[in-house]
């Protein structure tokens, strides 16, 4: 196992406003989540790597996630000014961006085999190689927690971490698979 508050100390420095263990064994994959996906929201559904259907199947996923047994769930919570404050809340998920990567790169010395789940698709990449080449950068490469069809709320309520923090604030969350 690795020192949990030496690297809850880490990300709190690196910025992110809360940080929890995360028991893999609670983590379940939904069919219901991933047809999210399908619906094609986001506009990323079968132009990425790291999003469904490149990312693989729910048996793949789980078998993935089934390698881990630890990890930590981050999040970086921001301040809105109402609720529609379409401002703060890009701002907040850059700063979440900023903080995932930064983290990404110190757990990746500790744990070369982390799984890194972020908010959104990777973005390793200016313009992903699916499908018409293999990904550039495999090892570094990261899905979101929906594209495994995590609930990321039922991640967080799971682990003991709050995902909603009141009124006018918005959560980003993303997780790191570690051992």
């Amino acid at each position: 196992m690795f020192d949990l508050e030496k690297l809850k100390e880490q990300g709190k420095q690196i910025g992110f406003s809360h940080i929890a263990l995360l028991d893999c064994s609670t983590v379940e994959l939904r069919p219901e989540v991933r047809q999210m996906c399908e619906v094609n929201t986001c506009h990323m559904y079968g132009k990425n790597w790291t999003c469904p259907p490149g990312c693989g199947s729910l048996e793949e996923c789980r078998k993935n996630v089934a390698r881990y047994q630890y990890g930590l769930i981050v999040q970086t919570v921001g301040e809105l000014e109402d609720e529609l404050d379409g401002e703060t809340m890009m701002e907040t998920e850059a700063l979440h961006r900023e903080h995932f990567f930064a983290f990404e790169k110190v757990l990746r010395e500790m744990f070369p085999k982390m799984l890194a789940m972020g908010t959104g698709c990777c973005t390793k990449c200016r313009q992903c190689t699916y499908p018409d080449a293999p990904c550039r950068f495999p090892g570094e490469a990261f899905s979101s927690m929906e594209a495994y069809g995590m609930l990321v709320t039922q991640v967080c309520q799971a682990n003991n971490l709050d995902y909603y923090y009141g009124p006018n604030t918005i959560s980003y969350t993303s997780c790191y698979l570690l051992c």
